[in-house]
């Protein structure tokens, strides 16, 4: 059974590669880059063979670059990205992903998977093309962003239009992550998030922004009519009304999710059986033990 298409793939590399050729914005990516070199820094183990699967940028191999423990960094991207510089190049796509099973050491994205539809599908891929115990690290745009330019369209829309249409995506909640990596069959799931505030000097600036990470809105049921100027003008107000700091300019929410899992290995840690404990707790505690349903007092 084939996943509902929530975003338009098509209209994603279209736009991303629009907004290469204008010139991207990049820090989103930048920071994410250099933040995923100091969390694998940690990891005191070799990643032979590394794939940077979907990443719009060369952003990640360039913080990974000096790193000595891949002797192979594959870049697996879509066609409309392919010109990006790397020595080792797949054409992909990260919702097919083209690797052997139990090929690779380590498979790091940064702010690609939110915007595939089939993302429990595209886990489980990476999962079985994983040797056992090897490594996913992956950064993804969190349900939490762009809250305020959320509410501030859906809010000018209800006002001037008598109703609201989708103009900003949805991301995944960072509680629901940690499910899908298990049931992709990933052992050790780690889920934890940063939020970034970006200040702008005007909604128009934002927008601008998303324009060049290639981010605009590509929900497949979005709104095909041109927005009308009285909303967005109504919106710039909304936005500017709620927030603002005290200097004028106004805040934009990026939430960024981490995903760490491991593709399962007899090595690793395991939680014990219930029942196998060595040692009472009420012990460790100090306290009487009492049977299910008494209280204390009783």
């Amino acid at each position: 059974m084939n996943s509902p298409a929530i975003f338009d793939r098509r209209l994603l590399r279209q736009r991303q590669a629009r907004a290469r050729a204008a010139g991207p914005a990049t820090f989103l990516l930048d920071r994410v880059a250099a933040e995923m070199a100091e969390r694998l820094a940690v990891v005191l183990r070799p990643f032979e063979r590394a794939v940077d699967l979907g990443t719009p940028t060369g952003a990640v191999r360039r913080a990974l670059q000096t790193d000595g423990r891949m002797a192979d960094l594959i870049a697996a991207m879509p066609e409309a990205l392919s010109s990006e510089p790397s020595p080792l190049r797949v054409v992909t796509d990260e919702e097919i992903l083209p690797f052997a099973a139990g090929s690779l050491d380590l498979v790091v994205s940064a702010l690609a998977l939110q915007f595939v539809n089939d993302l429990p599908g595209a886990l489980i891929q990476i999962r079985r093309a994983l040797k056992p115990d090897g490594l996913l690290l992956a950064a993804m745009v969190g349900g939490e962003s762009l809250n305020e330019l959320r509410e501030a369209f859906a809010e000018a829309e209800s006002e001037v239009e008598g109703g609201i249409s989708p103009r900003v995506s949805p991301f995944a909640d960072v509680r629901d992550l940690g499910g899908l990596l298990q049931r992709a069959g990933f052992a050790l799931p780690v889920i934890d998030s940063d939020r970034l505030t970006v200040r702008y000097d005007s909604p128009l600036a934002l927008m601008q922004d998303l324009r060049a990470m290639g981010a605009t809105n590509i929900l497949v049921e979005r709104r095909r009519v041109p927005l009308k100027r009285a909303t967005l003008r109504r919106m710039f107000e909304i936005y500017a009304e709620r927030f603002a700091d005290p200097d004028g300019r106004l805040r934009a929410t990026f939430e960024i999710v981490w995903l760490t899992g491991w593709a399962p290995h007899d090595s690793q840690q395991k939680p014990l059986k219930p029942g196998s404990a060595a040692h009472r707790l009420a012990d460790a505690l100090g306290v009487s033990e009492m049977p299910a349903g008494d209280k204390a007092g009783n």
